[in-house]
């Protein structure tokens, strides 16, 4: 049997770490074995992570290599300064009226003082103790993963030691291109200072990843050598009656066909069922679809049926500010808020709906974020409701899918069609599920389009 090649892969977010930044490289570690690569983990041992998931420990693969070291983050000093501040380790922010004074201050002392991000001061212990595992353990490739964003500072000072050494810089997220830069309240140096170790990045990755299309034409267009892999689904898990079931994607399409037209309501959990739509994950201010709830609010009072039937789940963490704007209103009693749940509990919630809503930042410049739980809704089945700026790649696979609906910001109307539309077919018993082929977004066949890359980089 050959042997395989190992890659080293730096990452700040790794199990027990919860939220999506963790999915994308557990994911890409499971799979590359079967495509002749040994991945070995490089992580800190003590991170500041803003969400914790124990159950996702049991996803990592047996004989996987990790390899930790100690890093200092100055979250626990900030967040005695104001308990707010907890929210930067996730990038969320206080925005426009909702900004006090320390807020202000803290975002800016982030933004100017801590460049690229708060996990600085882990790149040069990690580069010093790189450069000599790398040579001993005979690794000529590595992966940086961001953000945040200063781990590819490790690759970049890795690459400027050991020129021989293959670096692929992958990015989750964009680094100045990403919404809420904009308000980090930076000074043109400190602006300055983050475009130029951005631009040192892309000229010196061999490669440069991004999760979405646009991201990757923009990347290219600033001196990256960049190759678009989506983030995407590895299975999704049909959990009912005590059991659990492992369906492929290849038996979830078969079984879609089997859907007999009677009702499919989604809610177990409440006496009556109920048209659900649900958020899983971190909703934040940048992020609020405001027109969704002014929308779910007037259909609630012109629909009596409507608002006796529908209800609004929540799973994840939920600006406090948002959760208070919507229980002021009408929707107040359609409201099920459960928290941050399990990953496979988070599943299973999707499931037990009948619409799922993903979210962008507004802006024109967001339109290539690709969330990496829109590829675990389209596992599902269940239809989407994205909100976005238009032309956004989110759009584009969701029409490819036939999978939902993307509306931008301004929209209200067409909005309250679309939803009354689903609603109407789930009253009268239809099936209101996806259909369309997904198998190109598994993750079993990105890991394939890796294995491809690195390969070419020999």
């Amino acid at each position: 049997m050959e042997k395989l090649k190992k890659v080293l892969i730096v990452t700040y977010y790794w199990p027990p770490a919860g939220g999506p930044g963790v999915q994308r490289w557990l994911k890409f570690a499971k799979y590359l074995p079967e495509f002749g690569f040994e991945p070995v983990i490089y992580t800190p041992e003590n991170p500041s992570y803003p969400l914790v998931d124990e159950t996702l420990i049991e996803e990592v693969p047996e004989n996987l290599k990790i390899v930790k070291t100690n890093i200092w983050e100055p979250y626990q000093i900030a967040e005695k300064f104001s308990k707010s501040n907890k929210k930067f380790k996730g990038g969320q922010f206080d925005v426009g009226k909702n900004q006090s004074f320390l807020s202000k201050l803290s975002i800016f002392i982030r933004g100017n003082f801590f460049i690229p991000d708060a996990r600085k001061f882990w790149v040069k212990p990690s580069i010093e103790f790189l450069r000599q595992y790398l040579v001993e353990n005979h690794i000529e490739t590595i992966v940086t993963t961001g953000p945040p964003h200063s781990l590819h500072l490790i690759g970049l000072g890795l690459k400027k030691e050991l020129p021989k050494l293959k670096w692929i810089a992958d990015f989750r997220d964009p680094w100045t291109e990403i919404s809420y830069y904009k308000h980090l309240k930076l000074t043109s140096a400190s602006d300055k200072k983050h475009r130029h170790l951005e631009k040192s990045v892309f000229e010196n990755a061999d490669l440069t990843l991004a999760t979405s299309y646009t991201d990757a034409e923009n990347f290219r267009k600033n001196g990256a050598k960049a190759f678009c892999i989506t983030n995407g689904f590895d299975k999704f898990e049909s959990l009912g009656d005590g059991e659990s079931e492992s369906w492929t994607v290849g038996e979830l399409e078969n079984e879609k066909d089997k859907v007999s037209e009677a009702p499919n309501h989604s809610n177990t959990q409440t006496l009556e069922p109920k048209f659900t739509l649900s958020y899983v994950g971190v909703l934040e201010q940048l992020r609020n679809p405001e027109n969704l709830w002014k929308a779910l609010t007037e259909l609630s009072e012109k629909h009596q049926d409507f608002a006796k039937d529908f209800e609004l789940k929540f799973v994840g963490r939920v600006d406090d500010k948002i959760l208070n704007d919507i229980e002021s209103s009408v929707l107040r009693d359609n409201i099920r808020n459960l928290g941050y749940l399990a990953h496979n509990d988070s599943v299973n919630e999707m499931q037990n709906s009948d619409l799922l809503l993903i979210t962008n930042f507004p802006n024109e410049s967001s339109k290539g974020i690709i969330p990496g739980k829109l590829f675990e809704y389209l596992a599902t089945g269940k239809k989407i409701i994205s909100f976005g700026p238009k032309d956004a790649d989110v759009e584009t696979i969701l029409n490819k899918t036939n999978a939902g609906k993307h509306f931008d910001y301004s929209d209200n109307m067409e909005i309250q069609d679309f939803i009354y539309s689903l609603y109407e077919d789930w009253k009268a018993g239809k099936c209101i599920q996806n259909s369309a082929n997904i198998n190109e977004f598994s993750r079993k066949e990105l890991t394939r389009q890796l294995a491809e890359l690195l390969t070419k980089l020999d």
